[in-house]
């Protein structure tokens, strides 16, 4: 661990970098879950003589989550797909911190949005998504909402079992709804999953429509932090000019399979696209030890 945060300070140094990514050694984790049978989520209906349109202005100008449908996490639901941020200190410290880092520098510069990517595939940034917005949800003053924006391998839904999410796509093109395509853990978090591989991905992550459609969601709901599940950096051009919409990016690799050559690449890349707000290392199966 200590070899490999030496020789990755060094190649930054190399190349003239002023900033110092906060590295963090995850618990083992990966994005890959099997699906498993999932529940239907039934969408909030407007009460009498009132218009879908006023039920999601009344939930936007209060600045409250609680017209979205509600899911819940059992334990061993958050054991099988490693949502260890809700399964208490022991197993969410890690998460934990990553947080009260990820808090101290977005507000210190006034950023709301922060994207999470990767080098390349299967280095548990989806992991890392949800688990840093459950952990951030136990804030209970802040309002988070986490969005699946890697539109070729959707995850979240996985996660949370939900067959039924609708497809982002539609959310991003039509000038749709948050509350048509959003479901609420707890009271202040909102995930938007997404269950369809989208067609022309990167086309529409650098489209003037979706552009609109995060200005108009940021302007409705008044989110303190809006976290974007982005794909891996390696095989696609999606976050070439979807990066221009967030104000920072974390940057996941994945201990025993990312190689520094990657991780620097990656860093170089993001770097040269928005703010970098650090590096997590994921997946460590040791931890270092003063003894």
């Amino acid at each position: 661990m200590e070899r490999l945060e030496a020789a990755m300070a060094k190649a930054r140094a190399e190349r003239g970098k002023a900033w110092a990514p906060a590295e963090e050694a995850v618990t083992p984790a990966t994005a890959d879950s099997a699906l498993a049978p999932g529940v239907g989520v039934r969408r909030a209906q407007p009460g009498p003589g009132q218009s879908d349109g006023q039920l999601a202005g009344q939930a936007s100008r209060a600045g409250d989550f609680l017209v979205l449908p509600p899911i819940t996490i059992t334990p061993r639901q958050a054991r099988r797909k490693r949502l260890n941020a809700i399964l208490g200190p022991e197993f969410s410290s890690p998460y934990d911190i990553l947080r009260s880092r990820v808090l101290h520098q977005m507000k210190k510069e006034g950023w709301t949005r922060l994207a999470v990517t990767s080098p390349s595939t299967r280095c548990g940034k989806s992991t890392i998504s949800m688990n840093l917005a459950l952990s951030l949800a136990r804030h209970s003053e802040k309002r988070i909402i986490l969005m699946d924006f890697d539109l070729r391998r959707p995850a979240l839904a996985t996660f949370l079992d939900l067959t039924d999410a609708p497809d982002i796509s539609r959310l991003l093109r039509s000038g749709g709804r948050l509350a048509d395509h959003a479901v609420r853990y707890g009271e202040n978090l909102a995930i938007c999953a997404n269950r369809i591989k989208v067609a022309q991905s990167a086309e529409l992550l650098q489209s003037k429509s979706t552009a609109e459609a995060l200005d108009r969601i940021e302007a409705e709901w008044q989110p303190d932090l809006i976290i974007f599940d982005t794909p891996p950096m390696q095989g696609n051009d999606d976050n070439l000019g979807f990066f221009a919409h967030v104000d920072c990016a974390l940057v996941v690799a994945a201990a025993g399979s990312s190689t520094l050559a990657q991780i620097d690449r990656c860093e170089q890349e993001v770097g040269g696209l928005t703010n970098i707000l650090g590096t997590v290392l994921n997946k460590c199966q040791y931890t270092d030890q003063n003894t």
